[in-house]
């Protein structure tokens, strides 16, 4: 079973700056394996730097803190209206 890790933007930044001072003399599956990630993860951050000029926010990638509170909140509030319902049909069970 494969694990998801998150990166923080440091990290990110790190990477793809090692990845451009290493292009010429290394593979990514070397500098990947050296830099304990996935060649195709190292990839997906050289992309978006080449395509935007920067690697992302970190875990998620959220264009600002704002919508990664929103996103947070949502969550918060999907996982309490989903313990709502459990209570409700707890209290109709428990009712009969």
């Amino acid at each position: 079973m494969m694990t998801k890790h998150s990166y923080d933007k440091e990290f990110k930044e790190q990477a793809v700056q090692y990845y451009l001072d290493n292009k010429d003399h290394m593979t990514i599956v070397e500098m990947s394996k050296n830099l304990g990630i996935g060649a195709s993860t190292l990839q997906k951050w050289v992309r978006l730097f080449n395509e935007t000029g920067a690697v992302g926010r970190g875990s998620g990638n959220f264009a600002s803190d704002k919508d990664k509170e929103i996103a947070r909140l949502k969550r918060q509030l999907r996982d309490a209206e989903g313990a709502i319902e459990v209570l409700k049909k707890s209290i109709g069970i428990l009712s009969k």
